[in-house]
């Protein structure tokens, strides 16, 4: 048994008071209320993202875990679509059982889009029958992101299918649809669709929020809607509808600040406390069904202790009544076993020949990336490194084939190339840069080391490697941030604009997200949902 006195903050009666919590094997046995000194901590429930690739973080699930626990995050809704890409159902397994050698509290879904159109090669499938199989195990909360929204609003029997297999086992489906409105959003909604992450503008997420649907406010490395979507959380009628989530961030990002970063910028900015912690703790759990205690009795012992409600510093972190986090950077109590490496990768080698293009010197049509988006549009320009209009590439890391060649704005590079083979979602090498031979070079350094980042400067070459499926690696977060970090620094140094040079550079690839994308088989008009000329 133990006893745990601080500031008790209960979120869902909304009161704060002086409190002992007993707990009895994992479980809060009893609350009892007494006086406790100003300076005592408040003990609240612990942090939960609504919505994150655990392999966008470049880390397993029990490194990722390792780090989130250090920021007051107790559990994650998490969909291992990056992966089931590239390995199929093997590399969902591979996820569930790095995931169980844990305390922390994973909620899996089942990839929905896998590959995310037909329009791509993608390294796996994933069928409704597949997700028939998978969805009524214990293992799942429901479907992952819906992206297919034209294969939901055209009646698609594949896609409509495993929104179907899914709500037959009694769970819940989440969306990814940014764009649709009016008539085309009720459809999507009525065909049992409950999320959406993709929300970026306020007026089109209050439409979502009247027809019934919840909203995950998203905070990524690259797509950043907090500010955008914060004043949301002055309308008390939309409490239990708004959730946290980061969809996609990076290790030193993690480091510096998640769920409880988003929690403290909302109280700064004068929100309401009450429903600032709503979405970031009792949302999620009421709307996923999730195993994770709320402090109250009979609830599992999973809270934080936190120094104020202001900046939330994370002084204890409890899952089942064990403290993983005493508030020592270096001592983080998660099982850190040896991670299996597995793989997809059968790219050869380029030459700058390769890439040549007839349009590398007349208009063509440019892809315009922005800061904090996702989406992107459609411009022309000539290509020249003084014009900001650089050459992408997309090539298929699965089977031997010409690489794809576009034209984007927005990365400001003055030299050298960027290269990854994280390109949502099926993960082919993308690059962009100023000559076909530095393109080649970031290229080659990826078809070596089999998957990872890479920056390139002349004769310089540095990268990240990321051996488990080209997404993540076997390293510490803490190692990987400040490994990060150093590319990231290397890539300013040749003139990229982007605070996430390589989160931004992998959804250029992303053809569900208008408008325009390079995908490995051609340049993608994501209005039209169809390929176009360049």
């Amino acid at each position: 048994m133990e006893q745990i006195k601080g500031h008790i903050v209960d979120v869902r009666n909304r009161r704060i008071f002086g409190g002992e919590i007993v707990i009895e094997d994992g479980i809060i046995s009893k609350i009892n209320e007494c006086e406790v000194g100003e300076d005592a901590p408040y003990v609240m429930p612990g942090f939960i993202d609504a919505h994150v690739h655990i392999e966008s973080t470049l880390m397993t699930p029990r490194n990722f875990a390792r780090m989130a626990v250090r920021r007051g995050t107790i559990a994650v809704v998490t969909d291992p679509h990056e992966i089931a890409n590239v390995m199929g159902r093997e590399g969902i397994e591979y996820m569930l059982n790095s995931a169980a050698g844990t305390r922390f509290k994973f909620s899996f879904g089942v990839p929905s889009c896998v590959p995310c159109t037909d329009f791509e090669t993608a390294g796996a499938r994933i069928t409704s029958d597949d997700v028939r199989e998978m969805v009524v195990r214990d293992e799942f909360y429901g479907l992952a992101e819906m992206m297919n929204f034209p294969g939901i609003l055209f009646g698609i029997d594949e896609v409509v299918n495993k929104v179907k297999y899914t709500l037959e086992a009694g769970k819940v489906v989440d969306g990814h649809a940014p764009g649709v409105a009016g008539d085309d959003a009720k459809r999507y909604i009525a065909a049992g669709i409950t999320t959406d992450h993709e929300m970026f503008d306020i007026a089109q997420a209050r439409e979502r929020l009247k027809m019934g649907m919840k909203i995950q406010i998203r905070e990524g490395s690259a797509a950043c809607n907090l500010n955008d979507l914060m004043p949301l959380l002055v309308e008390d009628r939309w409490m239990g509808m708004l959730m946290f989530c980061t969809d996609d961030k990076y290790p030193d990002e993690l480091a510096a600040g998640y769920i409880d970063e988003m929690a403290a910028r909302c109280i700064a900015k004068g929100m309401p406390l009450w429903n600032v912690l709503t979405a970031a703790t009792v949302a999620p759990v009421g709307h996923y069904g999730m195993k994770v205690g709320l402090l109250a009795e009979g609830d599992r012992a999973d809270f934080i202790m936190v120094r104020d409600l202001n900046g939330f510093e994370v002084l204890a972190t409890y899952i089942d009544g064990y403290c993983v986090f005493d508030g020592k950077s270096d001592d983080v109590v998660i099982d850190c076993a040896d991670e299996e490496i597995i793989n997809n990768f059968n790219a050869k080698a380029l030459c700058a020949d390769d890439l040549a293009a007839q349009s590398d010197h007349r208009e063509v049509k440019v892809i315009e990336a922005q800061e904090g988006q996702l989406y992107t549009y459609a411009g022309r320009g000539v290509p020249a490194v003084e014009n900001d209009v650089l050459k992408i590439v997309v090539y298929n890391r699965y089977k031997a084939a010409k690489p794809a060649i576009g034209y984007v704005r927005g990365f400001g590079l003055k030299r050298g190339a960027l290269a990854s083979t994280i390109a949502h979602d099926s993960h082919n090498i993308i690059a962009v840069g100023c000559s076909d031979r530095e393109i080649v070079m970031a290229i080659n350094r990826l078809v070596a080391t089999k998957g990872g980042f890479c920056v390139t400067d002349g004769d310089r070459v540095e990268d990240i490697a990321l051996p488990i499926a080209g997404l993540m690696s076997p390293l510490h977060g803490e190692e990987l941030g400040r490994r990060h970090n150093e590319l990231k620094a290397m890539a300013a140094s040749i003139g990229c604009r982007f605070k996430a040079p390589f989160m931004t550079l992998a959804f250029m690839a992303l053809p569900v997200i208008p408008e325009l994308k390079l995908i490995d088989t051609g340049l993608f008009d994501g209005l039209k949902f169809g390929f176009t000329e360049v």
